[in-house]
């Protein structure tokens, strides 16, 4: 049994519902949910939209490899009517690396994993960036320790936030 730690979000619809609706089919696909944080609002990061986010950490248990839970989370993705493909286009016609999106479910961490390659890199390598993982992160795992770094969530949040403050 493996823990992997997960964030979903997304800003077009009633995210709240889109929402409760991944964490049900994590739950009946992917494995148990154990933890799951509040929702916590930001502004889209990485481009312009008028629409702020709304993200969730889950923590999960699961029997899954992690390429099994990348697999699972795009079917789930797509049932809930995310389309890859116009995201594409909208990026292609913007010019801007990302897009508005109806739900989005990352892989943060799956145990204590370090992996690269060109289907997925673990823990993920933006969440230091990212106030938006690491604030629903840190409410349901605030010690857990990067297996890299070596810092805990609460560190990486802190250091943040100094980062922020600055700007």
């Amino acid at each position: 049994m493996a823990r992997v730690t997960l964030l979903a979000g997304g800003n077009v619809g009633n995210v709240k519902q889109t929402l409760q609706a991944a964490q049900q089919l994590i739950n009946r696909n992917i494995g148990a949910v154990m933890r799951c944080s509040h929702r916590y609002e930001s502004p889209a990061w990485g481009f312009e939209s008028q629409q702020n986010f709304s993200n969730q950490a889950l923590e999960v248990d699961t029997d899954l490899t992690p390429d099994e839970v990348l697999e699972r989370i795009h079917l789930i993705e797509a049932e809930l009517g995310r389309d890859r493909e116009a995201e594409r286009l909208e990026k292609e016609q913007s010019g801007q690396r990302y897009a508005s999106r109806i739900i989005d479910i990352d892989i943060i961490f799956y145990d204590e994993l370090v992996r690269s390659d060109e289907r997925l890199t673990l823990p993920h390598p933006l969440m230091v960036e990212r106030g938006f993982v690491l604030q629903p992160l840190a409410e349901i795992m605030r010690s857990k320790r990067h297996p890299v770094s070596g810092k805990t969530v609460g560190e990486m949040l802190d250091e943040w936030k100094a980062k922020e403050n600055q700007m």
